[in-house]
């Protein structure tokens, strides 16, 4: 795990300054305590670091889990309750685990992974954009299309346009021409920029910026509401009072029960899902043992539950700025943990002198990066049978949320397995008034009406094989319509001729 220490450690720094404002939007998006989604961001890199076998996945709050969230603190009643539903659902994750239920994320194609990733680009960069304007009336967390504040996506950037910050706009605009020149690759091989990752030096830029705006241009200056706003606390005791207990006495809530399978299925599902799309991204293709990350994400929400954090799942934002930065190795989540919790308390000042824009710049960078357009091209290039379901999960999930958007995509990609099944089971073909039908591959109820309708085509007095050496399955309504297709060929005088159809289960 330390073999890697140099590329790690400037990995964690960039994870972190993307983590930061993500677990704050996303706790003011839950309605849940602003600390908590610190916690849940220091118990994922921490905990689910250590425990985890993933090298480059990085675990904390999820948007995807934030109506879930603000939905069952509102029928519990208090957040106190809502964290018993957070320990008994890591205990349910910790049970999935154990039983090996970890294999249900090897059944998600890669045409829908792959466009689950493109669409939280294309999410992040018009979410940020309003961001980018000096526009934060919506958290930084929120990925839904209908956002918390009832608007949506769209609106929100016209109503950035509408209130444009020109300090905010100015820190963003040059915050993204500096990153974009230090990744190019004649600045990023200078090794005095290389020892400090780019994304630092665009933080440190945009606080000098505001700083300058402050002395020399205070029409400019960018107001504390667009600013990082930490909690901070005086000394250790009130740090420390900033932690949430859980109430056991609410154990015989009947809400609290279903509330917390909810938690850990959806949980669960985005983990599973977050992971897959970490290893296509790892530039080492290393596969993660999924069962393993169940059991790590279980013990994480017991701990976070039990320290006053939001649910914790293996997301795909900060793994994406973790691989594009150079991690190698879970040391690079596990320090982003550590950052979060020592700067926090030891530097909450500084922290919240960096502008929003600022840190919407770099978000900006993850998302293009995970939206480029050779991704797009070489999709398209792999026919239409990839390219269409890619398209509609991007789509869907830009259009509802991570999971609906996600099963959308699933079941236009089964749509076209099962085409590409019918249309490839069997061949039919027909020379000199003899006919030939020959079985390829296993042959189910879903070809019955295309088999039938060529049958039909056979001529009177005329010759048919059915050839079915090369299939290893043909179920029992196709036996049945081809026997039925035999005694009534006698009639038309046609001949029916059977091969290998005992070698077919």
């Amino acid at each position: 795990m330390f073999k890697y220490v140099g590329k790690d450690l400037p990995a964690s720094i960039v994870v972190f300054l993307v983590a930061l404002p993500l677990c704050l939007g996303i706790a003011l998006a839950s309605g849940a305590p602003l600390f908590s989604g610190l916690i849940s961001g220091i118990v994922g890199g921490i905990v689910a670091g250590i425990l985890s076998g993933s090298h480059t996945s990085v675990s904390g709050p999820a948007a995807g889990l934030t109506v879930i969230v603000y939905n069952g603190i509102e029928t519990l009643g208090s957040y106190e309750i809502f964290l018993l539903a957070v320990i008994m659902a890591g205990v349910l994750q910790f049970i999935l685990g154990v039983v090996r239920a970890g294999v249900i994320g090897y059944y998600f194609p890669t045409s829908v992974i792959k466009g689950m990733l493109a669409a939280i680009g294309l999410i992040l960069i018009l979410k940020q954009i309003p961001h980018a304007f000096g526009y934060d009336v919506d958290p930084e967390g929120d990925m839904e299309f209908i956002q918390v504040d009832q608007e949506n996506t769209f609106s929100e950037i016209i109503n950035a346009i509408n209130f444009i910050h020109p300090g905010a706009l100015i820190v963003s605009m040059i915050c993204l021409l500096v990153l974009i020149l230090l990744k190019s690759t004649r600045l990023s091989n200078l090794k005095l920029l290389s020892y400090i990752p780019a994304e630092l030096w665009v933080v440190l830029l945009g606080i000098g910026l505001n700083s300058l705006f402050k002395l020399q241009f205070p029409d400019l200056e960018i107001e504390k509401s667009h600013l990082v706003d930490l909690p901070i606390a005086d000394n250790l005791m009130d740090f420390a009072a900033q932690f949430t207990l859980p109430d056991f006495s609410a154990l015989g809530n009947t809400n609290l029960y279903a509330i917390a399978v909810t938690v850990a299925m959806v949980a669960s599902l985005e983990t599973l899902l977050s992971l897959e799309a970490a290893d296509k991204l790892d530039p080492k293709k290393r596969i993660s043992p999924a069962n393993r990350e169940l059991r790590a994400q279980g013990v994480s929400n017991v701990v976070s539950g039990l320290i006053g954090g939001l649910p914790v799942t293996a997301v795909i934002v900060r793994s994406t700025a973790n691989i594009s930065a150079g991690g190698q190795t879970k040391l690079s989540a596990i320090l982003h943990g550590v950052l979060l919790l020592v700067c926090i308390y030891l530097i909450p000042d500084f922290l919240n002198l960096i502008p929003l824009s600022c840190l919407a710049a770099i978000l900006l960078m993850v998302g293009y990066k995970l939206i480029e357009p050779k991704i797009i091209t070489n999709m398209y290039k792999k026919g239409k049978d990839q390219f269409i379901p890619f398209a509609v999960t991007i789509i869907a999930i830009m259009f509802s949320n991570l999971l609906v958007g996600i099963g959308i995509g699933i079941a236009v990609g089964l749509l076209f397995v099962i085409r590409s099944n019918f249309r490839k089971a069997f061949t039919f073909s027909e020379a000199d008034g003899d006919y030939e039908m020959r079985f390829n591959k296993d042959v189910t109820f879903i070809n019955k009406a295309l088999i039938l309708s060529q049958l039909e085509k056979v001529k009177e007095n005329s010759h048919l094989v059915i050839d079915a050496s090369q299939s290893t399955f043909i179920d029992s309504d196709i036996r049945e319509a081809l026997d039925n297709f035999k005694d009534s060929a006698a009639d038309r005088n046609i001949t029916v001729e059977f091969k290998g159809m005992q070698n077919s289960i």
